[in-house]
């Protein structure tokens, strides 16, 4: 997937109308991104993914006739060139996890702004793990407590700059915020991104701070 091609195209599976609406007007807020579809259902929702996988589809957990986890599994299953995102009011560990094992790579809540949604659709696009981050908080939270924290030597041969990395990711902070901040391009901001993956053995932005806090590689800031 080519983030710099001219249209990207979203399908939105939603099922309360005037959410719908919202996140429809959303994306045809953006000018790199198109339309291709919103559904109220998972039956109309899977049909539309097997006629035109879109390249990203924003995905309701409750629906009237299932559940949008069957989405979620329909596309890594079907091996769909489509990035599948949660966008629920549900930010329970058990929903969260079981979302990304199926296959999702972002996970937002629905009371998020407008911006932050469009932001978060650009930066999976990007090749990005968006997820709120107050989810995010509220699981590492729960991993600190259950997870005994281990040594922060490990064998994993996390860079230093790399650390630095997972840190300001764990704050929910953006590709183009954390190179700002560390004073490099998003280029290698996305390599040292990529290179964490790999060393974790994780396919996702959750999963790779979920990781690092187990291994003790980062903490969790509490204050605040």
């Amino acid at each position: 997937m080519n983030p710099t091609s001219s249209c990207h195209r979203v399908l939105i599976v939603e099922d309360d109308e005037p959410t719908r609406q919202r996140l429809v007007e959303i994306v045809n807020g953006r000018a790199e991104l198109t339309l291709a579809g919103a559904h109220g259902a998972v039956t109309a929702a899977a049909a539309a993914l097997r006629a035109q996988p879109p390249d990203v589809a924003l995905i309701d957990l409750q629906l009237p006739d299932g559940s949008g986890m069957e989405l979620i599994r329909q596309i890594a299953s079907e091996g769909l060139a489509t990035e599948a995102m949660v966008i629920s009011v549900f930010g329970d560990e058990a929903r969260v996890i079981a979302a990304i094992e199926a296959g999702a790579t972002g996970y937002l809540l629905k009371d998020a702004s407008a911006d932050d949604i469009a932001h978060s659709i650009v930066e999976l696009l990007q090749g990005g793990s968006p997820i709120s981050p107050s989810i995010a908080r509220h699981i590492l939270k729960r991993l600190r407590v259950e997870t005994p924290p281990a040594p922060v030597n490990t064998d994993t041969h996390i860079t230093a700059r790399e650390v630095e990395v997972l840190n300001l990711v764990a704050k929910g902070f953006s590709y183009g915020e954390i190179s700002d901040l560390l004073h490099m391009s998003v280029h290698t901001t996305t390599t040292h991104v990529k290179h964490i993956y790999r060393k974790l053995s994780v396919r996702s932005r959750g999963e790779a701070v979920f990781e690092a806090v187990q291994r003790g590689l980062i903490r969790l800031d509490t204050k605040g």
